[in-house]
């Protein structure tokens, strides 16, 4: 069971976690505590917690399937749910690994959601149904419109996304 972070990071390190798929994890890890942060000042209460490890975790497939560090592919969707599932994470967090790729299915959670949001953002990418999706929670939670919401978070994705090219070639790089 993972406490952390911290313990996020060394079990992809002893899992064998190659130095851009550690560098990828942070990346999105700063994007989800910055996503983190604009729901902590809008009032939106979350899974944190899991929303952190999802982020750095939510990848860990890759080890298995290292093609799919620089070309696309899924295959490491469900092996980083099963492979962390045998390494005892939580299921909610070996969750992100199949949902990052998924998050427009009916039964995937908001914190999901926020994985895959991150997952995007720090890459420069916007994904205007995901962000409307969680816009639209959020304003439902707080009980406002859309609109009341939609300024503050778009401009906040917006900054998050802003220098993603700079970011991916970080990746490349290391």
């Amino acid at each position: 069971m993972l406490k952390d972070r911290e313990d996020a990071y060394e079990l992809l390190k002893a899992l064998g976690a190659t130095k851009p798929l550690i560098a990828h994890a942070e990346l999105v890890g700063d994007a989800a505590d910055r996503i983190l942060m604009e729901y902590q000042a809008v009032g939106i209460a979350c899974d944190a917690s899991l929303v952190e490890l999802g982020a750095v975790l939510h990848d860990a497939g890759k080890i298995q399937h290292p093609l799919e560090l620089a070309e696309a592919g899924s295959k490491h969707e469900q092996a980083g749910q099963s492979l962390l599932l045998a390494h005892a994470v939580q299921p909610a967090v070996a969750r992100c690994c199949a949902t990052h790729g998924a998050w427009n299915l009916p039964d995937v959670s908001f914190e999901e959601r926020t994985v895959a949001l991150a997952d995007k953002l720090w890459k420069g990418k916007r994904e205007p149904q995901l962000e409307l999706s969680i816009i639209d929670e959020i304003a439902e939670r707080l009980e406002v419109s859309r609109w009341d919401v939609f300024e503050r978070l778009d401009s906040a994705f917006e900054k998050i996304a802003d220098r993603g090219d700079e970011r991916l070639q970080r990746t490349r790089l290391e």
